[in-house]
């Protein structure tokens, strides 16, 4: 029977649950003119989880809830701690996109509050239930998110698109989980850990870390399984696109690591279990993820298909840490995770900070003359662009800088070469908008400019500052990321 430890360990997850039922029944009974109230509250109660998730948390302390379904450790504290400030981030761009559209608040902000608890179960899970439970309940929230807009068909095609490809991938993660259950007798990742030399079934075994890998291949976004990334980043709302990109990234990162490294993972005391095996096949992931996306991202013209062919290419770049299945790579992909939803929402909120009613900021010519019109919102899209590309001094340099030498460190040179050159050709589309915003003039009938939402254009400012002063400050995030791993 669960007890109070157990509910104290979930506290955030439970206080979270509670407070999205709260601000839906507030909504069905607040006025029009009240209904901005749900905006701070939401804020208020993302800001709240992430106090308990970091009071919650013992130093060095790793305990398990609801007979290990549920951990609580570094890693999920670290994860959790940046999902929920997240979110609170993503609240305050949104909130005059959503006004702008008449695009409803009490349903955006509960959605998203129960996608967070999904994201909070799923780098939190001890057993293949608690992934897959946390993963449903993240997935089906974006799919009706990305559906927000109901005026919109392009975000009804996406949302369709996203459902469809993502019950795929569901079922075929469930099916590995299955196969993995059949030859294990047990649901419990570290059960499965300690089975896997002894088991009789290693065929089986085999084909469920396939289909497993095809479902974290999906959730990252990686290629070949990146279908569903462009159509639905263009089509969503861009409030939904940018916890998509960021927020969701770390939901996957901690859904491959306890997959992989929890349940298919090397044994302690020397005996192996199927790292080798999974490392390739992460290996192949991250080489086509790097160069399709790469590539592909090079002939856009739309900001966000640009960025969401951007995505593939850093996801391929969090898998090139995971080959190294060790603390320093799962350390430095956690790191890489971090710096790209920090990034990827600053990308993703300078267009909402341009958008307007009647005016989309998504493609690349509406930034034309930026510089002329607005030199600081300029600058700090300059910021965002290199710190994507990897331009030191800037936080995403360092991200690149650690995975590469993860994969060197894991024997595996080529795969850092195949990293190098693809974040050479990645500085071309980077270095195309900033030419279009300094250099280019500013087309005919364009008025790009800065939303008059006061907090939207502060956060932004901030958001995008932070890039370039953890440029400078990294070392105590990466030395909380290897601590999270025992490093």
């Amino acid at each position: 029977m669960p007890g109070i430890n157990d509910i104290l360990i979930l506290l955030p997850e439970v206080y979270l649950t509670i407070a999205a039922c709260v601000l839906l029944l507030l909504d069905a009974f607040l006025k029009p003119s009240q209904k901005g109230a749900v905006h701070w509250l939401s804020i208020l109660v993302v800001l709240v989880g992430a106090y308990l998730v970091v009071s919650g948390q013992q130093t060095g302390s790793s305990v398990t809830a609801f007979s290990g379904m549920f951990v609580r450790d570094g890693v999920s504290t670290v994860l959790k701690l940046f999902s929920l400030v997240l979110m609170a981030v993503i609240f305050v761009y949104a909130r005059p996109y959503l006004k702008a559209r008449a695009i409803p608040f009490g349903e955006f902000y509960t959605l998203s509050i129960f996608a967070t608890v999904g994201i909070l179960f799923l780098v939190a899970a001890g057993s293949l239930v608690t992934v897959y439970l946390g993963l449903e309940l993240l997935t089906l929230s974006s799919y009706a998110l990305v559906a927000l807009n109901r005026d919109s068909p392009l975000s009804s095609e996406a949302a369709i698109k996203y459902f469809v490809l993502g019950a795929l991938s569901s079922g075929m993660l469930l099916y590995g989980m299955s196969m993995v259950y059949g030859a294990t007798h047990s649901l419990d990742l570290h059960t499965i850990h300690a089975a896997i030399v002894g088991t009789e079934w290693k065929t089986l075994l085999l084909f469920g870390l396939v289909f497993m890998i095809v479902g974290i291949g999906f959730k990252l976004g990686a290629a070949p399984f990146h279908m569903w990334i462009p159509d639905v980043y263009q089509g969503a709302p861009t409030a939904v696109t940018i916890f998509i990109g960021s927020a969701q990234k770390l939901a996957a990162f901690g859904m491959a690591y306890r997959l992989l490294s929890t349940g298919m993972g090397d044994i302690a005391g020397g005996a192996t279990g199927l790292a080798p095996q999974w490392q390739l096949m992460i290996a192949v992931l991250a080489v086509l993820s790097l160069a399709i996306g790469n590539f592909v991202a090079i002939v856009q013209t739309n900001l966000k298909r640009l960025l969401a062919y951007s995505t593939i290419s850093h996801m391929g770049y969090l898998l090139v840490g995971l080959v190294n299945a060790g603390p320093e790579g799962y350390s430095a992909s956690m790191f890489y995770a971090v710096s790209y939803a920090i990034t990827s929402a600053a990308a993703f909120g300078m267009i909402l900070v341009l958008s307007r009613a009647g005016f989309e900021c998504e493609e690349i010519d509406d930034l034309k003359g930026l510089n002329q019109r607005s030199p600081w919102f300029a600058f700090l899209m300059l910021l965002v662009m290199f710190s994507l590309a990897g331009v030191p001094p800037l936080f995403g340099f360092y991200g690149k800088l650690l995975v590469l030498k993860a994969a060197i460190d894991a024997g595996m040179l080529w795969l850092a070469v195949v990293g190098a050159v693809a974040a050479i050709i990645g500085l071309y589309y980077y270095l195309r908008v900033v030419k279009v915003m300094y250099f280019d003039a500013p087309s005919e009938g364009s008025d790009v400019r800065a939303t008059s939402d006061v907090m939207s254009r502060w956060m932004l400012s901030i958001n995008a500052l932070a890039l370039l002063v953890l440029g400078f400050t990294w070392s105590p995030l990466l030395a909380w990321c290897q601590s999270a791993f025992g490093g």
